[in-house]
C-alpha cells in the first residue's frame, strides 16, 4: 500500500482510469444500486442520460480511491495546494470567539481530503466523527490515513462523552450527515431528491444542548485532483433551538440537494442511501 501511495498522483490517475474501466464495464460494481439511485433522484432524465451519469460517477469514484490512498504519503504543501477553502473566516471568526463549531458535511467531492486539509487550515482544531469499520485491518489503515495530518477522530458512539470531556476546547467537529439513518436512530424524514429520505439528527440535538454554531461544508471538484471547499452558516448558536424541530437537518438536506443537482457525478451513488423506509405511525 505504501509503495503504491508513494507514486505521483499523475501515475495514480492512470491507474484510476484502469479501475474505472474495470468497475464500470467489467465488474459493474453496484451498477444496479447506482443506476436506481440516479433514476429515482433525476426522474426527468432518460435512460441514456442516467447511464452517462453513472459512468461519470464511476470515473469520479475511481479517482477518489487513488486520492484517498495518496493521503498515506501526500505532503502538507501538496494537499494545501490541491484543496482550497473559499471562506475560512466563517470558521476562524467563531474560533476567535471561543466557540466550538459543528461542521455538517457529506459524501460529495473528496470528503476524506476535507478533514485532512482542515487540519492545516485550523491546526489542532479539526476533529471528525466516524463509524469504525468492522474489519480490523481496514479500520487501522483508514484511521492512520485520516489522522496523519493532525486531524483527530471521534467514534460515533463516543461523541457525547467526548464533547463533555473536552467541553472547554475550541475546535470543529465534522459530521458526515448524509448517511442512511435507520429506525434505531430516530431519524428526521424529509423529501430529498424526490424521495422520502431519513437523516441523522445529531447536529440538531448537540447544537440545542451545547449551543454550538453549525456550518454546512460544501466541496466541488475544480479539475482532476483539485477541489474548492466553502462554508455556509446554518445556525449561530445564540438563539434558542428546539432539538425536536430538526431545523438543521432540513437546512442541510436542502443545501446538499442543490449541490448534488449542480454536480451529480460527484456524489457517492454506490451508497445505499435509501435502504430504510419510514415506519408509519400507529393509529391513535
Amino acid at each position: 500500500m505504501v509503495a503504491l501511495a508513494s507514486l505521483p498522483l499523475s501515475v495514480l490517475y492512470v491507474i484510476a482510469d484502469g479501475v474505472y474501466l474495470l468497475v464500470a464495464y467489467v465488474v459493474r460494481y453496484r451498477w444496479r444500486v447506482v443506476t436506481e439511485n440516479l433514476r429515482n433522484s433525476f426522474p426527468e432524465k432518460n435512460e441514456t442520460e442516467i447511464a452517462a451519469l453513472a459512468r461519470g460517477f464511476y470515473r469520479h469514484f475511481s479517482q477518489i480511491l487513488v486520492e484517498i490512498l495518496k493521503l498515506r504519503t501526500i505532503s502538507h504543501a501538496e494537499l494545501q495546494r490541491r484543496v482550497r477553502m473559499r471562506n475560512p473566516e466563517v470558521m476562524t471568526d467563531l474560533f476567535d470567539q471561543g466557540r466550538t463549531v459543528l461542521a455538517m458535511g457529506s459524501h460529495a467531492g473528496n470528503w476524506e481530503w476535507i478533514l485532512s486539509a482542515g487540519a492545516f487550515w485550523f491546526p489542532d482544531k479539526a476533529d471528525g466523527v466516524y463509524k469504525p469499520l468492522s474489519n480490523p485491518f481496514f479500520e487501522d489503515f483508514m484511521y492512520r490515513l485520516r489522522t496523519r495530518t493532525g486531524a483527530r477522530m471521534v467514534p460515533m458512539r463516543d461523541t457525547l462523552r467526548d464533547l463533555v470531556r473536552r467541553r472547554n476546547e475550541v475546535r470543529s467537529l465534522s459530521l458526515l450527515s448524509d448517511q442512511a439513518a435507520g429506525p434505531e436512530d430516530q431519524p428526521y424524514w424529509t423529501t430529498f431528491l424526490h424521495q422520502d429520505t431519513s437523516f441523522y439528527t445529531g447536529a440538531d440535538k448537540l447544537a440545542a444542548q451545547f449551543h454550538y454554531p453549525v456550518v454546512y461544508v460544501g466541496i466541488r471538484r475544480v479539475r482532476r485532483g483539485y477541489y474548492e471547499v466553502w462554508l455556509a452558516p446554518l445556525y449561530d448558536g445564540n438563539s434558542p433551538l428546539d432539538k425536536n424541530d430538526f431545523v438543521l437537518a432540513e437546512k442541510f438536506a436542502r443545501q446538499l440537494e442543490l449541490d448534488i443537482q449542480a454536480a451529480p457525478t460527484e456524489y457517492l451513488w454506490s451508497h445505499r442511501r435509501w435502504k430504510h423506509k419510514r415506519t408509519p405511525k400507529p393509529a391513535v
